[in-house]
């Protein structure tokens, strides 16, 4: 299949101009003139996974975070960026990210499906697009009032996680809520704003816990990975359904850090 069908396929799920204005989306690395017999798909690019479509032969490695983040002023081994891009272009992979694009055009609503959010509307207002706003993350009723305990395990549930870490007071009776895959700390003004009991998200630390809190707003962070890990049995299975002459591997889910 041309690469530059491959590409079109994937804008049709998250296209480029969703991305916020600081991110860097799209094709990072490699042409996309390119036939591609391959996909490898993962989260993060990291040395394992850009080894992993080096050793299945990929055509096309893609993941939700970029690779290239801030400008680069250099490829050159001295650094591990450098060195997974040179093993890139080495291997005639070429690489493609999708990042925020995905955020607002499908992630939160993934999350919000598994979470059963009644009538989910944006988090985070961007803009309209034939008549529907888009934006970051979901807020909505749960299907049913619960505890923060009980939530906190629903969550643990829907997302395959092992824990979670809670903010405020597990006894507490939650209904509507609010979801944002990955880091979700600036969020935390519109869930106050949308009258959110709880925020579902990643990457809160001490003080934004306990400042959220504080200001009637329970917080169950399930980690960066916890949320964001749906975004590859997703596109296994779009890009199946779309690129049939295409094999499309997608990575283990393997967390990348362990409670003890």
């Amino acid at each position: 299949m041309k690469g530059e069908e491959v590409l079109a396929i994937l804008r049709q799920a998250a296209p480029e101009h969703y991305a916020c204005a600081w991110d860097n989306v799209g094709l990072l690395v490699g042409s996309s003139k390119k036939e591609v017999k391959r996909i490898y798909l993962a989260l993060d690019a990291t040395d394992e996974v850009v080894e992993q479509a080096v050793s299945c032969g990929a055509d096309l490695l893609v993941t939700h975070h970029p690779l290239i983040f801030s400008g680069l002023k250099r490829v050159t081994d001295e650094d591990f960026i450098g060195r997974r891009v040179q093993k890139l272009i080495a291997h005639d992979i070429s690489y493609y990210a999708m990042h925020t694009s995905f955020d607002v055009s499908k992630m939160a609503d993934l999350a919000a499906e598994r979470l059963g959010f009644v009538a989910p509307q944006a988090l985070e207002e961007m803009f309209e697009e034939d008549g529907e706003t888009k934006g970051i993350g979901k807020i909505g009723n749960l299907a049913q009032e619960m505890t923060l305990a009980s939530c906190a395990q629903f969550v643990k549930k829907a997302f395959e996680i092992p824990a979670v870490k809670v903010f405020g007071n597990p006894k507490q009776k939650v209904k509507r809520a609010a979801v944002c895959p990955g880091s979700g700390k600036s969020e935390i003004p519109f869930a106050l704003q949308k009258g959110a009991e709880v925020l579902i998200t990643g990457d809160i630390d001490h003080h934004d816990g306990i400042d959220a809190v504080a200001q009637g707003l329970c917080v169950i962070d399930a980690g960066h990975y916890g949320l964001e890990h749906i975004f590859v049995p997703y596109m296994k299975e779009y890009l199946d359904t779309r690129c049939r002459q295409v094999e499309v591997i997608m990575r283990e889910d393997i967390f990348p850090f362990e409670v003890v």
